[in-house]
């Protein structure tokens, strides 16, 4: 029997982590073994302590998958069947990445393994979505405008924040882009129907499909392409070529800064400084222990907004923080923390 893989794309903070938690969630209800592959732009996995520790997780770190990296995610993805054998296989990439690249990794492993990229599953933030579409169309918009053409499936998230004129605008642009996918409107990704999850239209292997055997069904087997498989083999051919996505042309604007804390800093002066950084920094998360309180957080940061979770890090995980933008200045960055450290 295949195994599953599903695709999480999506920009950065438009919820994926918040989907992934509870697609393992839906999972293990269901008596189904998950493994997580995650993919991060900055030199440290945090999110994955948002993973359950019972959950096998890969990860690749320092960019986006694509070129020298897609070979170490197919190498991540052969230990995950390999060694845990699970029953699906989730995969989340980062918000820089183009979907393409990501799916030529995948389905570069499927050639060999019992595997199969199922569904691709893109996490739409509608409120920046429609801000980013009405300001100027840079290579963000046209990063977030090629993950929804790439879906197999579309989740609108943060719909509580928009208007009933503005979900009507969002639904309308998404549609322009991508007729087909199966598309849901959601707030925190809470979704009520998880059949395509847990009982998913599978194609069917043996072993002598893999082994060189004889393969009298091999034309029938050729023959029996989904519309997904369609959609994501055909439909974006022209784009991958018309993108270029190996020269990274499309994501070369995005940045990340790594942190390493060495001073704790004072909470409230962290979270007001949050609130003031610049707009060409729109995602921040991180590990922290601050000075007047006890516990260490898992902190989250997107456009403007933050977020901390007291957590229990898995291992021995250092206080760090991530921060992701455009063009930002890193030496200015670097300062700032600096002085938040010591103040």
């Amino acid at each position: 029997m295949m195994v599953p893989i599903y695709l999480l794309s999506g920009f950065l903070g438009s919820g994926k982590t918040t989907l992934l938690q509870q697609m393992i969630e839906q999972a293990q209800s269901a008596g189904l073994v998950p493994a997580v592959l995650m993919n991060e732009l900055g030199e440290v996995n945090l999110d994955g302590q948002l993973v359950k520790k019972d959950v096998a997780m890969a990860e690749v770190l320092g960019g986006c998958i694509c070129c020298s990296m897609r070979g170490d995610l197919s190498l991540e993805l052969n230990q995950l069947l390999q060694q845990y054998k699970p029953d699906l296989i989730i995969v989340e990439s980062t918000g820089a990445a183009h979907p393409m690249e990501s799916i030529d990794a995948i389905t570069e492993t499927s050639m060999y393994k019992h595997a199969v990229l199922q569904e691709i599953v893109t996490v739409v933030d509608g409120e920046h979505v429609l801000a980013r579409a009405k300001a100027k169309k840079d290579k963000t918009y046209r990063l977030m405008l090629d993950q929804i053409r790439c879906a197999t499936r579309l989740v609108l998230n943060k719909a509580d924040r928009l208007h009933p004129e503005q979900l009507v605008e969002l639904e309308q642009l998404v549609r322009e882009e991508n007729e087909h996918a199966q598309m849901v409107t959601t707030t925190q990704c809470q979704l009520d129907d998880w059949s395509w999850l847990l009982q998913p239209e599978l194609p069917s292997a043996t072993v002598s499909t893999y082994e060189g055997a004889d393969r009298p069904n091999d034309q029938a087997e050729a023959d029996h392409t989904s519309h997904k498989e369609a959609h994501v083999q055909g439909a974006n051919h022209k784009e991958a070529h018309d993108h270029a996505y190996h020269d990274h042309e499309h994501h070369e604007h995005v940045m990340a800064y790594t942190h390493y804390w060495k001073q704790p800093p004072h909470s409230e002066q962290f979270e007001a400084w949050l609130k003031q950084l610049p707009e060409q920094i729109y995602r921040a998360k991180g590990i922290v222990t601050f000075r007047d309180v006890p516990s260490r957080f898992l902190f989250q940061y997107a456009y403007r907004e933050s977020d901390f979770m007291r957590i229990e890090p898995q291992g021995e995980v250092h206080d760090v923080a991530v921060f992701i933008g455009e063009h930002f200045d890193a030496n200015w960055l670097k300062q700032e923390l600096e002085k938040l450290e010591q103040a």
